[in-house]
């Protein structure tokens, strides 16, 4: 079995995150199940960047804690990173840079590779030390180069042959250098396997999710962890005819978003804690017009700028209840990569259907990870899709209506919708509160009655959602209960626990709102023991569950470091509790 973890260090500026995503892409090709994990600080140069690439021949769902072979672009990284290495993990490194003492290191293998000097020798600028470090690092694991130039040759096809010979020539100067100094130092031994597998981020996934729901307006202002939204629908924008808008603020962009939506075109904004937060008022705007929009909130610790370029969990409450005054909406948290593609598509279709504001909530871990996807269960999601734009009237039927209300009160408080220029379809679309058609009214029985048609339109998402996912045995000794991205390491943790003989399984609440309280309560009423898992200190997924369901868990597990869960931190808190 094939199951290792690769980390390269250094400062920010030396294309460590290029070089990661570089990895990753050459185990995917060769038929590998891969998972990748950043960090780095919010600087532009300086500090310290770690990209983690963990691979294997068995399905993998996150990133572990041990490492097994440990690239090191500067003194730092080794210092930061030699208490993770296993004990037969190689250490890769430049001697005439890095500094390493003979004694630090007593069942590790030293790689000394002149990272600097290699470059020199193809001409190449001392920046490229990380593609000499990439040739090394396969050079270590794999006896063919041909895979490597073949993702150079992907990567920088567009930038000419000039730039593919000097990142080719470089990757196979650190190449040719081990295989001719280093040779069988490796006790991993990667058999090449292909398959039609994809390595993807999440932020990438919810991009490619919303051009398939037929997305042609996009505003967002850039904002750690959702940046690659915005860069990967630019990137298709002349191809699939969308707009995509970098606006001043994200007070400008929901708004744009909502005027493009209320035009007639599907839409979407993206932001962070800090940027929902300006948007609030916006969402009202959205709520009170009954126009569909699909906001993408990526989290990350707060409050104020806290870590933007870290991890968590803790805008449950916010997103569930941001508004001033009360109105329905849908909140909805994938947990992976084919999740993100698959209920961003979804989203789409419940604004419309609904004429709802529909958040879909991920995290930093989600969205910058990336992972394998089979391409099969991807095409399976995009040919199952079919686009459903609800009660949008047509220009023959606008043309029709005789006396068009635009709030009509119907049996599920879904109204027909026109848009501008539609004849027949003229109505008014203020923030006021209105009667059915648009007009401004405060009466006592209008307002109460406008309140209960938005809201009966919740009820009946309710009844069509899906039900939560349970994992694992459904006789386990203990249930875990968690949203999002705790999908992954829960799911990693349940695999390890079964190779000890440990029955667990792992209730998966997608939907948090309209939130499935009656299937919750009766898996939860069930299980033998229960921990619910999250990435926050006070606890705010928990207590939605309880406030929704009454049931209180006996056991929990939070974090809230900005880091994501490990695996094996969820393994040792299953054993205290078995």
């Amino acid at each position: 079995m094939v199951d290792f973890q690769w980390l390269i260090g250094g400062e920010a500026g030396y294309g460590i995150m290029t070089v990661g995503a570089i990895m990753g892409k050459v185990f995917t090709r060769l038929g590998l199940s891969v998972f990748d994990y950043t960090e780095y600080p919010s600087l532009i140069r300086g500090g310290h960047n770690a990209y983690y690439v963990r691979a294997s021949d068995e399905e993998i769902f996150c990133q572990k804690q041990p490492v097994d072979i440990l690239v090191a672009l500067n003194r730092e990284t080794i210092d930061r990173h030699k208490h993770e290495l296993t004990p037969q993990a190689l250490v890769v490194y430049d001697p005439n840079v890095t500094k390493v003492e003979s004694t630090e290191f007593t069942t590790q293998t030293l790689i000394l590779i002149p990272f600097l000097e290699l470059t020199k020798q193809v001409g190449a600028d001392r920046l490229m030390i990380n593609t000499v470090a990439v040739g090394a690092s396969i050079a270590l694991l794999y006896n063919d180069f041909s895979v490597l130039e073949g993702i150079l040759k992907d990567i920088f096809g567009r930038k000419g042959e000039k730039v593919i010979a000097l990142n080719v020539d470089t990757s196979r100067a650190g190449f040719d250098y081990v295989v001719k100094n280093f040779a069988g130092k490796s006790q991993i031994a990667i058999q090449e396997k292909p398959q039609e597998n994809l390595f993807i981020g999440g932020a990438e996934s919810l991009a490619l999710g919303a051009i398939r729901a037929g997305v042609k307006f996009a505003a967002i202002y850039p904002m750690t962890p959702i940046n690659a939204v915005l860069t990967t629908l630019s990137a298709y924008a002349l191809k699939y005819n969308i707009v995509v808008k970098e606006p001043e603020d994200e007070i400008a962009g929901v708004n744009m978003a909502i005027g493009a939506s209320f035009a007639g075109v599907r839409s979407i904004a993206a932001t962070s804690g800090g940027g929902f937060a300006l948007m609030v008022e916006g969402l009202g705007l959205a709520a009170q017009t009954e126009t569909p929009l699909v906001v993408i909130e990526g989290m990350r610790p707060g409050p104020a700028t806290g870590m933007p370029t870290w991890t968590d969990q803790g805008d449950v409450r916010f997103v569930l209840h941001a508004a001033h005054g009360d109105f329905p909406r849908i909140v909805v948290a994938p947990g992976d990569c084919l999740e993100a593609f698959t209920y961003v598509m979804e989203a789409f279709n419940l604004a419309e259907k609904y004429q709802m504001l529909v958040i879909v909530l991920t995290d930093k871990y989600l969205n910058e990870g990336h992972t394998t996807l089979k391409i099969s269960n991807l095409k399976s999601q995009i040919s199952n899709y079919k686009i459903d734009r609800g009660k949008m009237l047509t220009d023959e039927e606008a043309l029709k209506e005789t006396d068009y209300k635009r709030y009509l009160f119907t049996e599920d408080g879904i109204s027909p919708r026109s848009i501008p220029g539609q004849q027949n379809g003229i109505a008014l679309n203020g923030s006021d509160e209105h009667d059915e058609k648009g007009l401004y009214n405060e009466t006592s029985k209008m307002r109460t009655t406008m309140m209960d048609k938005r809201f009966k339109k919740l009820d009946a998402v309710a009844k069509i959602l899906p039900p939560p996912v349970i994992y694992g045995d459904k006789d386990a000794s203990l249930t875990i209960v968690g949203f999002g991205s705790t999908k992954l390491p829960v799911l990693e943790a349940i695999k390890w626990l079964k190779k000890e003989g440990i029955s667990v399984n792992f209730l998966q609440v997608v939907y948090l709102n309209p939130f499935p309280a009656d299937v919750v309560l009766q898996i939860l009423t069930g299980a033998k023991k229960t921990l619910v898992i999250e990435g926050n200190k006070t606890g705010q997924f928990e207590s939605v569950v309880r406030e929704k369901t009454g049931f209180v868990f006996s056991n929990h597990f939070r974090k809230y470091d900005g880091r994501p869960f490990y695996p094996e931190e969820i393994v040792e808190k299953v054993r205290s509790l078995l």
